[in-house]
């Protein structure tokens, strides 16, 4: 087992990286739990095209994580890589407002889901390094839940100024700069980075090589089988828009999202740390199970928030507990490149998953979509209660 020998006094580190993620969470969701009513409202789109979108960036972002993890590696610098591209992401959003066209959407999501790529791998090293072994668990599931505290407010304060303020979609996204300012401010000022060590002779494909081997391989494949047929928050969105929800009211949905996902975190962050990360991830994948199964039935309000619930369940507990999981199977030196490989194969599991689901709920709906993302994480939670029993035997 590898650990993590940071001083336990660096935890500050982890909130203030927590106060990053808040700011920056806010400020994303203010801008896209109105995104995927705001695109579809624009000349020429569809949902097979919010489909690509989503799947197209998020892909970009999760490869190019694989990048910013290997040079963190090498250069032993993760803070650089953590300011540059929260900038990144906080100066694009507010393009959102001035965009015309579903192309205009495209390139300014992309653009910040790049400055998400750049940060990713960095941060969760950083994070990681900033607490011993036996804490890491709390640790990422109390970064999950500052971050999606943030994803809570965004949207309440996206409904609030649409309702009372008679703020437009457009006024939201230019409101959304606040936020996202603030959290340059912290990092610039108060997030702190361990002395770097030797880079050595770090090498890329030695680099590699050396975490692709034995379960975390294993966890690798598991992982990306799971993240084919996982979809994005986009489509709980859309199946709230469908249920007849208001567009003014749609945040507040994705409010319910994060208040799931803040809620259980922390205590599977935890829970993982006593009983096994492993056991854990087969629950959450379960959990989305039964999320997926649920679009099967005729699409309420009341099934909606449902919906939104157990979906942010999921993401708080498969998020918080796969990222914890990573530095069990790789050496600490190797770990930005081990998140960035990550990355790399969640994220090109992703882009198929959000075009596939994407073209079949726009062409048969969604009860046939969600058949296809019940089928892989359905398999996906043997392989992994297998990949279990299979570590009890070595």
């Amino acid at each position: 087992m590898n650990t993590c020998e940071e001083p336990e006094t660096s935890r500050r580190n982890i909130f203030a990286l927590g106060f990053v993620s808040f700011f920056t969470d806010m400020s994303s969701e203010m801008v896209f739990s109105l995104l995927p009513a705001f695109l579809l409202g624009l000349p020429g789109s569809s949902t097979a095209m919010l489909g690509f979108i989503e799947g197209f960036a998020e892909a970009l972002s999760y490869a190019l994580r694989a990048v910013s993890g290997i040079f963190s590696d090498k250069f032993r610098k993760r803070k650089p890589f953590v300011l540059a591209g929260y900038a990144l992401s906080n100066a694009v959003k507010p393009f959102f407002a001035v965009a015309r066209v579903p192309f205009d959407v495209f390139v300014i999501r992309v653009s910040d889901r790049v400055g998400k790529a750049i940060r990713t791998s960095p941060r969760d090293a950083l994070v990681c390094e900033s607490v011993s072994e036996k804490r890491r668990g709390a640790a990422f599931g109390l970064h999950r839940t500052m971050d999606q505290a943030g994803a809570i407010v965004g949207p309440v304060i996206a409904s609030a100024v649409m309702v009372m303020l008679s703020f437009t979609i457009r006024d939201v996204f230019y409101l959304s700069l606040i936020p996202g300012g603030i959290a340059l401010l912290i990092i610039l000022f108060f997030v702190k980075e361990r002395t770097a060590q030797s880079s050595g002779d770090f090498q890329f494909l030695e680099g590699v090589k050396s975490v692709l081997k034995g379960n975390f391989a294993k966890l690798l494949i598991i992982v990306g089988l799971f993240s084919l047929g996982a979809f994005n928050f986009s489509f709980v969105l859309l199946n709230a828009q469908e249920a007849g929800i208001a567009d003014s009211f749609i945040p507040l949905v994705y409010a319910a999202v994060n208040v799931a996902h803040t809620a259980v975190a922390i205590p599977a962050g935890v829970l993982s740390d006593k009983v096994g990360k492993e056991k854990v991830m087969v629950f959450g994948y379960a959990v989305f199970l039964v999320t997926a199964l649920l679009f099967m039935f005729p699409t309420t309000g009341y099934l909606a928030v449902v919906i939104a619930l157990l979906y942010g369940a999921y993401l708080g507990i498969v998020e918080t507990v796969q990222r914890a999981l990573i530095p069990s199977f790789v050496s600490q030196k190797l770990r930005g490149t081990a998140y960035g490989l990550y990355y790399l194969a969640v994220g090109s599991a992703f882009f198929v998953s959000n075009a596939a689901v994407g073209l079949l709920w726009g062409s048969f709906g969604s009860a046939f979509a969600s058949v296809y993302s019940v089928a892989l994480s359905t398999i996906a939670i043997l392989a992994m209660v297998l990949f279990v029993r299979s570590k009890k035997l070595q």
